[in-house]
Protein backbone atom coordinates (compact mmCIF):
# COMPACT_ATOMS: atom_id res chain seq x y z
CA UNK A 1 0.00 0.00 0.00
CA UNK A 2 1.69 3.39 -0.92
CA UNK A 3 1.80 5.28 2.77
CA UNK A 4 1.31 8.76 1.40
CA UNK A 5 -2.17 8.18 -0.02
CA UNK A 6 -3.09 5.86 3.61
CA UNK A 7 -2.12 9.16 5.79
CA UNK A 8 -3.87 11.03 2.94
CA UNK A 9 -7.15 9.37 3.75
CA UNK A 10 -7.36 10.47 6.94
CA UNK A 11 -5.65 13.62 6.88
CA UNK A 12 -7.94 14.62 3.67
CA UNK A 13 -10.71 14.05 6.02
CA UNK A 14 -9.73 16.08 9.04
CA UNK A 15 -9.01 18.48 6.02
CA UNK A 16 -12.83 18.53 4.92
CA UNK A 17 -14.45 18.21 8.29
CA UNK A 18 -12.22 21.50 9.37
CA UNK A 19 -12.79 23.55 6.50
CA UNK A 20 -16.68 23.01 7.04
CA UNK A 21 -17.17 23.35 10.53
CA UNK A 22 -17.90 27.26 10.26
CA UNK A 23 -19.90 27.62 7.24
CA UNK A 24 -22.20 24.38 9.03
CA UNK A 25 -25.65 24.60 7.24
CA UNK A 26 -25.13 27.59 5.39
CA UNK A 27 -26.02 27.89 1.83
CA UNK A 28 -23.68 27.79 -1.25
CA UNK A 29 -25.12 31.72 -1.65
CA UNK A 30 -24.46 32.83 1.71
CA UNK A 31 -20.81 30.80 1.98
CA UNK A 32 -19.73 32.98 -1.58
CA UNK A 33 -21.67 36.32 -0.24
CA UNK A 34 -19.90 36.24 3.16
CA UNK A 35 -16.58 34.29 2.80
CA UNK A 36 -15.68 34.08 -1.30
CA UNK A 37 -13.69 30.75 -1.81
CA UNK A 38 -13.33 28.89 1.62
CA UNK A 39 -9.28 27.44 -0.29
CA UNK A 40 -8.66 31.44 0.05
CA UNK A 41 -9.64 31.85 4.13
CA UNK A 42 -7.36 28.89 5.29
CA UNK A 43 -3.90 30.57 6.19
CA UNK A 44 -4.60 33.99 4.73
CA UNK A 45 -5.33 35.64 7.57
CA UNK A 46 -9.38 34.93 7.88
CA UNK A 47 -9.52 31.66 8.89
CA UNK A 48 -11.16 32.40 12.32
CA UNK A 49 -10.76 28.92 13.72
CA UNK A 50 -8.48 27.40 16.07
CA UNK A 51 -6.05 25.29 16.06
CA UNK A 52 -8.31 22.00 16.71
CA UNK A 53 -11.12 22.64 14.53
CA UNK A 54 -11.90 19.15 13.34
CA UNK A 55 -15.60 18.12 14.57
CA UNK A 56 -17.07 14.82 15.36
CA UNK A 57 -16.39 13.57 12.10
CA UNK A 58 -13.03 13.40 12.72
CA UNK A 59 -13.26 12.83 16.30
CA UNK A 60 -14.92 9.85 15.83
CA UNK A 61 -12.95 8.59 13.12
CA UNK A 62 -9.81 8.34 15.49
CA UNK A 63 -11.80 6.36 18.23
CA UNK A 64 -11.79 4.19 15.43
CA UNK A 65 -8.37 4.27 14.35
CA UNK A 66 -7.59 4.60 17.76
CA UNK A 67 -9.45 1.02 18.52
CA UNK A 68 -7.74 -0.74 15.35
CA UNK A 69 -4.04 -0.07 15.99
CA UNK A 70 -4.66 -0.62 19.84
CA UNK A 71 -6.39 -3.89 19.70
CA UNK A 72 -4.75 -4.99 16.29
CA UNK A 73 -8.10 -6.07 14.98
CA UNK A 74 -11.81 -4.55 14.28
CA UNK A 75 -13.26 -4.89 17.64
CA UNK A 76 -16.97 -2.95 18.12
CA UNK A 77 -17.43 -3.27 21.48
CA UNK A 78 -14.10 -1.85 22.24
CA UNK A 79 -14.98 1.03 19.74
CA UNK A 80 -18.43 1.63 21.28
CA UNK A 81 -16.93 2.06 24.51
CA UNK A 82 -14.63 4.76 22.88
CA UNK A 83 -17.45 6.42 21.11
CA UNK A 84 -19.30 6.57 24.52
CA UNK A 85 -15.95 8.14 26.43
CA UNK A 86 -15.77 10.94 23.72
CA UNK A 87 -19.57 11.31 24.31
CA UNK A 88 -18.94 11.90 28.19
CA UNK A 89 -16.06 14.18 27.43
CA UNK A 90 -18.36 17.14 26.08
CA UNK A 91 -17.46 17.31 22.31
CA UNK A 92 -18.58 20.48 20.15
CA UNK A 93 -20.81 18.63 17.89
CA UNK A 94 -22.63 15.20 17.84
CA UNK A 95 -25.58 14.22 15.51
CA UNK A 96 -28.99 13.19 16.76
CA UNK A 97 -28.87 9.53 15.82
CA UNK A 98 -25.38 9.13 17.76
CA UNK A 99 -26.42 10.74 20.82
CA UNK A 100 -29.54 8.83 21.23
CA UNK A 101 -27.68 5.48 20.45
CA UNK A 102 -24.40 6.34 22.90
CA UNK A 103 -27.35 7.09 25.77
CA UNK A 104 -28.32 3.88 25.01
CA UNK A 105 -25.42 1.94 24.96
CA UNK A 106 -24.07 4.12 28.25
CA UNK A 107 -27.39 2.38 29.65
CA UNK A 108 -26.03 -0.85 29.06
CA UNK A 109 -27.45 -1.56 25.48
CA UNK A 110 -25.08 -3.91 23.67
CA UNK A 111 -22.77 -2.49 20.64
CA UNK A 112 -25.15 -4.01 18.15
CA UNK A 113 -28.56 -3.30 20.00
CA UNK A 114 -28.44 0.54 21.21
CA UNK A 115 -28.43 1.52 17.16
CA UNK A 116 -31.01 -0.92 16.03
CA UNK A 117 -33.36 0.38 18.77
CA UNK A 118 -32.78 4.34 17.83
CA UNK A 119 -33.12 3.00 14.08
CA UNK A 120 -36.74 1.32 14.82
CA UNK A 121 -38.14 3.94 16.90
CA UNK A 122 -36.74 6.71 14.34
CA UNK A 123 -39.30 7.77 11.52
CA UNK A 124 -38.64 7.67 8.44
CA UNK A 125 -36.98 11.26 7.19
CA UNK A 126 -34.57 10.48 10.66
CA UNK A 127 -33.52 7.05 10.44
CA UNK A 128 -30.59 7.23 7.69
CA UNK A 129 -28.09 10.17 8.85
CA UNK A 130 -24.85 10.03 7.58
CA UNK A 131 -22.95 9.88 11.11
CA UNK A 132 -21.50 6.59 10.56
CA UNK A 133 -20.08 7.22 6.92
CA UNK A 134 -18.27 10.26 7.95
CA UNK A 135 -16.58 8.20 10.22
CA UNK A 136 -15.65 4.66 8.79
CA UNK A 137 -12.47 5.29 6.53
CA UNK A 138 -9.77 3.76 8.96
CA UNK A 139 -11.20 0.63 8.34
CA UNK A 140 -10.37 0.77 4.59
CA UNK A 141 -6.90 1.15 5.08
CA UNK A 142 -6.33 -1.69 7.43
CA UNK A 143 -8.58 -4.26 5.82
CA UNK A 144 -7.91 -2.65 2.05
CA UNK A 145 -7.18 -5.69 1.02
CA UNK A 146 -9.32 -8.24 2.19
CA UNK A 147 -13.11 -7.37 1.16
CA UNK A 148 -14.95 -9.77 2.26
CA UNK A 149 -13.81 -8.54 5.82
CA UNK A 150 -13.98 -4.75 4.86
CA UNK A 151 -17.29 -4.99 3.81
CA UNK A 152 -18.60 -6.80 7.15
CA UNK A 153 -17.08 -4.80 9.68
CA UNK A 154 -18.31 -1.81 7.33
CA UNK A 155 -21.61 -2.55 8.11
CA UNK A 156 -20.86 -3.39 11.94
CA UNK A 157 -19.27 -0.27 12.59
CA UNK A 158 -22.18 1.76 11.46
CA UNK A 159 -24.68 -1.08 12.86
CA UNK A 160 -23.18 0.65 16.49
CA UNK A 161 -25.12 4.12 15.86
CA UNK A 162 -26.67 3.42 12.43
CA UNK A 163 -28.52 0.52 12.19
CA UNK A 164 -30.48 1.58 8.25
CA UNK A 165 -29.30 -0.59 5.49
CA UNK A 166 -28.67 2.83 3.06
CA UNK A 167 -26.22 3.90 6.12
CA UNK A 168 -24.41 -0.09 6.87
CA UNK A 169 -23.95 -0.91 2.71
CA UNK A 170 -23.39 3.29 2.63
CA UNK A 171 -20.51 2.43 5.01
CA UNK A 172 -19.35 -0.91 3.24
CA UNK A 173 -19.47 1.35 -0.29
CA UNK A 174 -17.39 4.32 0.72
CA UNK A 175 -14.74 1.75 2.48
CA UNK A 176 -14.48 -0.59 -0.72
CA UNK A 177 -14.23 2.46 -3.11
CA UNK A 178 -11.45 3.86 -0.54
CA UNK A 179 -9.22 0.72 -0.47
CA UNK A 180 -10.09 0.46 -4.57
CA UNK A 181 -8.17 3.78 -4.70
CA UNK A 182 -5.62 2.88 -1.81
CA UNK A 183 -4.79 -0.37 -4.40
CA UNK A 184 -4.81 1.88 -7.76
CA UNK A 185 -8.16 0.05 -8.93
CA UNK A 186 -9.27 1.53 -12.24
CA UNK A 187 -12.92 1.79 -11.38
CA UNK A 188 -13.09 1.94 -7.56
CA UNK A 189 -16.59 3.19 -6.96
CA UNK A 190 -18.11 0.73 -9.82
CA UNK A 191 -15.95 -2.02 -7.93
CA UNK A 192 -17.44 -1.42 -5.02
CA UNK A 193 -21.12 -1.42 -6.21
CA UNK A 194 -20.08 -5.16 -7.91
CA UNK A 195 -19.14 -5.97 -4.92
CA UNK A 196 -21.83 -4.92 -3.04
CA UNK A 197 -24.23 -6.51 -5.48
CA UNK A 198 -27.84 -6.72 -5.26
CA UNK A 199 -27.77 -6.48 -1.40
CA UNK A 200 -27.16 -2.95 -1.18
CA UNK A 201 -30.72 -0.38 -0.96
CA UNK A 202 -31.99 0.38 -4.13
CA UNK A 203 -32.06 3.85 -3.32
CA UNK A 204 -28.37 4.14 -2.56
CA UNK A 205 -27.25 1.63 -5.74
CA UNK A 206 -29.53 4.01 -7.75
CA UNK A 207 -27.75 7.15 -6.63
CA UNK A 208 -24.05 6.41 -7.30
CA UNK A 209 -24.36 4.23 -10.38
CA UNK A 210 -24.45 7.13 -12.08
CA UNK A 211 -20.68 8.43 -10.84
CA UNK A 212 -19.81 5.46 -11.68
CA UNK A 213 -20.18 5.34 -14.94
CA UNK A 214 -18.98 9.39 -14.91
CA UNK A 215 -22.19 10.55 -15.59
CA UNK A 216 -23.07 14.18 -13.77
CA UNK A 217 -26.49 13.81 -11.49
CA UNK A 218 -29.17 16.07 -12.26
CA UNK A 219 -28.87 17.61 -8.93
CA UNK A 220 -26.40 17.20 -6.19
CA UNK A 221 -27.80 17.63 -2.74
CA UNK A 222 -25.92 18.35 0.62
CA UNK A 223 -28.57 17.46 3.40
CA UNK A 224 -27.49 14.76 6.00
CA UNK A 225 -29.18 12.33 4.58
CA UNK A 226 -26.31 9.44 3.90
CA UNK A 227 -27.60 8.88 0.37
CA UNK A 228 -27.28 13.05 -0.51
CA UNK A 229 -23.91 13.19 0.92
CA UNK A 230 -22.28 10.20 -0.37
CA UNK A 231 -23.65 10.91 -3.65
CA UNK A 232 -22.23 14.63 -3.33
CA UNK A 233 -18.84 13.54 -1.66
CA UNK A 234 -17.87 10.62 -4.17
CA UNK A 235 -18.99 13.05 -6.97
CA UNK A 236 -16.16 15.87 -5.96
CA UNK A 237 -13.86 12.91 -4.29
CA UNK A 238 -13.67 11.14 -7.64
CA UNK A 239 -14.08 13.57 -10.23
CA UNK A 240 -12.01 16.69 -9.34
CA UNK A 241 -8.42 16.97 -10.47
CA UNK A 242 -6.80 18.10 -6.99
CA UNK A 243 -7.30 16.90 -3.14
CA UNK A 244 -7.22 20.72 -2.78
CA UNK A 245 -10.13 21.25 -5.27
CA UNK A 246 -12.49 18.41 -4.46
CA UNK A 247 -12.48 19.43 -0.93
CA UNK A 248 -13.27 22.84 -1.79
CA UNK A 249 -16.02 22.34 -4.33
CA UNK A 250 -17.78 20.06 -1.93
CA UNK A 251 -17.96 22.69 1.18
CA UNK A 252 -18.50 25.57 -1.32
CA UNK A 253 -21.54 23.76 -2.20
CA UNK A 254 -23.19 24.47 1.46
CA UNK A 255 -25.37 22.34 3.22
CA UNK A 256 -23.69 19.79 5.62
CA UNK A 257 -20.40 20.97 4.68
CA UNK A 258 -18.27 19.57 7.63
CA UNK A 259 -19.47 16.11 6.78
CA UNK A 260 -19.86 16.23 3.32
CA UNK A 261 -16.33 17.68 2.89
CA UNK A 262 -14.85 15.09 5.20
CA UNK A 263 -16.10 11.89 2.80
CA UNK A 264 -15.16 14.03 0.21
CA UNK A 265 -11.67 14.38 1.82
CA UNK A 266 -11.09 10.87 2.47
CA UNK A 267 -11.59 9.95 -1.22
CA UNK A 268 -9.77 12.66 -2.60
CA UNK A 269 -6.82 11.90 0.09
CA UNK A 270 -7.19 8.24 -1.02
CA UNK A 271 -6.54 9.69 -4.47
CA UNK A 272 -3.86 11.91 -4.53
CA UNK A 273 -1.76 11.16 -1.37
CA UNK A 274 -1.43 13.34 1.96
CA UNK A 275 1.71 15.08 -0.18
CA UNK A 276 -0.97 16.72 -2.45
CA UNK A 277 -2.87 18.38 0.62
CA UNK A 278 -2.22 22.08 1.31
CA UNK A 279 0.38 22.73 4.08
CA UNK A 280 -1.58 25.64 5.12
CA UNK A 281 -4.71 23.46 6.06
CA UNK A 282 -2.91 21.11 7.69
CA UNK A 283 -0.74 23.65 9.98
CA UNK A 284 -4.66 24.85 11.06
CA UNK A 285 -5.70 21.27 11.92
CA UNK A 286 -4.91 19.84 15.76
CA UNK A 287 -4.42 16.33 15.88
CA UNK A 288 -2.83 15.80 12.57
CA UNK A 289 0.27 14.46 14.67
CA UNK A 290 -1.94 11.60 15.75
CA UNK A 291 -3.47 11.38 12.28
CA UNK A 292 -0.14 10.76 10.58
CA UNK A 293 0.71 8.19 13.35
CA UNK A 294 -2.25 6.20 13.56
CA UNK A 295 -2.76 6.24 9.18
CA UNK A 296 1.68 5.03 9.17
CA UNK A 297 0.84 2.29 11.52
CA UNK A 298 -2.75 0.20 10.37
CA UNK A 299 -0.83 -0.99 7.09
CA UNK A 300 1.51 -2.41 9.82
CA UNK A 301 -1.59 -3.68 11.59
CA UNK A 302 -2.73 -5.42 8.52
Amino acid sequence: MNRDQARGTLLGLACGDALGRPVEFRSADRIAAEHGRLDEMVGHGTWNQPAGTITDDTDQALCIARSLVEQQAFDPADIADRFVAWYDSGPFDIGGMTRRSLRRLKRGDAWDEAGQQVWADSSEGQNAGNGSVMRCPPLAILYATDWDRLAAVSRQSSQITHADPRCTDGCAVLNLTIAGLLEEAETPLQDALDYVGSDAPDELVTALRPLARGDSPGTLETSGYVVHSLQTALYDGLGEDSAEEAIVTAVNRGGDTDTIGAIAGAVAGARFGASELPDRWLNAIGDTDELEMVAERLPEVA
